[in-house]
């Protein structure tokens, strides 16, 4: 294996890749250079391959996206595939990503602390898909307002007003399929060919 050429590659073929993700998180230009303190003509260059990136471009594209370096630049697998899980704390929530996939469906494990009630209803472009693992979650989408145990699950469009939290006294944990393309999640049934391992 040669892994300069692997890498060459790889930044050979990031303008393409670098526009995905920007257009997959919706943003413009403007927003990215705004993000990242640079131009938008240095983005769009950057896109359409008439700049090679350099770590001083890409530490702050990755930062703006949320994203580590290596997933942001698509560089190549070496032996380990196993997803590094780095737990992150977001708004009091412990999330665990589960999957590398920036411009597609993005699978989380969130613990879910007791909460003492709702927070500001959210909207966004995608769908997400919840399985609670264990304790109950509060759902409210839209004028809808759930409550779901171990092994209940929800999927919703996320442009509908939408918030969940952990109900009662103890915290509780969900798997998370996010799509930011709006693509529904589905879940083979048993009349299905698909064979799930």
């Amino acid at each position: 294996m040669d892994t300069n050429a692997d890498l060459a590659a790889a930044l050979d073929g990031i303008g393409p890749r670098l526009q995905r993700i920007r257009t997959s998180r919706g943003l413009t230009l403007a927003e990215v250079a705004e993000l990242t303190g640079t131009s938008a003509s240095t983005v769009s260059r950057l896109e359409s391959g008439l700049r090679r990136p350099g770590l001083e471009l890409l530490f702050p594209l990755a930062r703006a996206y949320g994203m580590s370096l290596d997933d942001l630049v698509g560089a190549p697998e070496f032996g380990d595939p196993r997803v590094q899980l780095r737990p992150r704390r977001r708004n009091g929530r412990i999330v665990i990503p589960l999957s590398r996939n920036p411009g597609g469906v993005q699978a989380w494990k969130v613990v879910l602390p007791a909460s003492p009630g709702p927070g500001e209803l959210r909207t966004h472009d995608g769908s997400e898909w919840i399985y609670v693992l264990s304790g109950r979650i509060r759902l409210i989408v839209g004028q809808r307002d759930l409550v779901l145990g171990p092994g209940e699950v929800a999927d919703f469009d996320t442009r509908t007003p939408h918030w969940f939290g952990a109900t009662g006294d103890a915290p509780a944990e969900i798997l998370s399929l996010f799509d930011r393309n709006g693509a529904r999640v589905h879940i083979p049934e048993a009349s299905d060919d698909t064979v799930v391992h």
